[in-house]
């Protein structure tokens, strides 16, 4: 009989990890809410051109990574290998720039890349974008409320923040000659990848991980001699803003970011906690892309959160979860479970934030209780024969907190109520 695997590069997310997603998911919403974000739901296929004119054809994300094919109809679509082109299109389709947008969505991304730690072929991210504003209080309000995330999650001192501007199109323009023209003097030193990527995609060489290549950068042009007169402006107030809520930057001139719909302002925060996969989050403005897709010229910005390894980095700091389960009710046979039965949905109603397991399936009281230590459970509703002839039900304490009691059908809700407020305190 064939066992079948998850395709290579596709992970399933176990129970034992998917509390950690939750927890990220729940502080994320959170977060976004006190910023005034709104959440927009995107599809995970769209059309292949969509990211080739946005993201740009000689990316390797084009080039080599995307996943594409042809519906029935003959039509190239792509399972998105981004959420920000998907974003604005629906932006501009569904005309929503009438006011400034803040927006954000978050879900699954596919890429056809080498699987490894905090790099899968698909992987999940967490995208906010802004819309309508050109000011860079836009791009300081995106770094801060990243930051506010590590801060909740408890990662903030992982990460460092390291910002750059690639200026106008004309500046990025006249700075891609120099670079291009320094370059070509020492293209022998380049490695392989960087000498395909001199006439196709030069800016992308500031990326290079190669030792040889980098030791070559450090006599290159750099980016800052090149800026616009209201790039540098922008990116001046922006050093301001951080400067006046005391978040230290590193000024990162190689910073170029992978896509080539951003310009001005780009950053990233990035550990080196993960080995190799050392950018957590990344983004910056991308002001012509709508007007690239059909809508009007509108500012804006944003940033991607990579999910996998922010789970990796609050594992990090030894991110602890709560106990999925509070209650667990061991029943004496199917007499005490159909007695218990409608008092615990009573309970469920009474306490709906609280995780209240019946056992399922029997078994002795010596099971029921293993079965209620495995799940967490921070009390035991033990329902037996004496329970059930009196109408009381005893409550055991799992975790080492208390005595066990015995207790009226009719005393147990305020009994509770009282028992979970103190361990959730805690």
């Amino acid at each position: 009989m064939t066992q079948y695997r998850s395709v290579r590069g596709m992970v399933d997310i176990l129970p034992e990890d998917s509390c950690h997603w939750q927890r990220l998911e729940a502080v994320a919403t959170g977060v976004l809410q006190r910023y005034g974000y709104q959440e927009i739901r995107l599809p995970l296929i769209e059309a292949t051109t969509l990211f080739a004119r946005s993201i740009g054809e000689v990316t390797d994300i084009v080039e080599k990574e995307m996943y594409t094919f042809e519906d029935r109809n003959g039509d190239g679509l792509a399972l998105r290998p981004e959420g920000t082109a998907g974003c604005v299109r629906a932006v501009v389709q569904h005309n929503l720039l009438q006011t400034p947008q803040k927006l954000w969505y978050l879900g699954p991304m596919f890429r056809y890349e080498r699987p490894q730690k905090g790099r899968q072929r698909q992987f999940h991210q967490l995208g906010v974008e802004g819309f309508g504003v050109a000011t860079p209080d836009l791009d300081s309000e995106l770094i801060l409320l990243s930051r506010a995330l590590w801060q909740a999650l408890g990662v903030d001192s992982l990460l460092t923040l390291e910002i750059n501007s690639i200026g106008s199109p004309e500046s990025r323009a006249r700075y891609r000659d120099a670079l291009v023209a320094y370059l070509r003097q020492h293209k022998s030193a380049l490695d392989e990848d960087s000498q395909r990527r001199l006439e196709s995609n030069p800016l992308r060489i500031l990326d290079s991980k190669n030792p040889a290549t980098q030791e070559l950068l450090e006599q290159a042009p750099s980016m800052g001699e090149y800026l616009d007169a209201e790039s540098r402006q922008d990116f001046d107030d922006l050093m301001s803003a951080l400067d006046a809520v005391g978040q230290p930057y590193v000024v990162n001139q190689r910073l170029v970011r992978g896509l080539d719909y951003y310009n001005k302002t780009v950053f990233e925060w990035t550990t080196d906690a993960l080995g190799a996969q050392g950018t957590v989050c990344g983004g910056g403005r991308y002001d012509g892309l709508v007007a690239q897709f059909g809508g009007r010229e509108t500012p804006a910005a944003g940033f991607a959160i990579g999910l996998e390894r922010l789970i990796l980095l609050m594992k990090t700091v030894g991110d602890v979860p709560m106990a999925s389960t509070d209650i667990y009710v061991v029943t004496a046979d199917i007499e005490a479970q159909r007695h218990a039965l409608p008092r615990i949905e009573a309970l469920r109603r009474e306490f709906p934030d609280s995780t209240i397991q019946m056992n399922l399936g029997g078994g002795s009281f010596k099971s029921q209780f293993k079965r209620a230590d495995r799940s967490g459970a921070r009390f035991a509703l033990v329902y037996g024969e004496s329970e059930l002839a009196d109408n009381c039900v005893t409550l055991k304490p799992m975790r080492g907190e208390g005595e066990q009691v015995t207790l009226p059908d009719t005393q147990i809700a305020a009994f509770l109520a009282e028992k979970l407020a103190e361990t959730k305190g805690d």
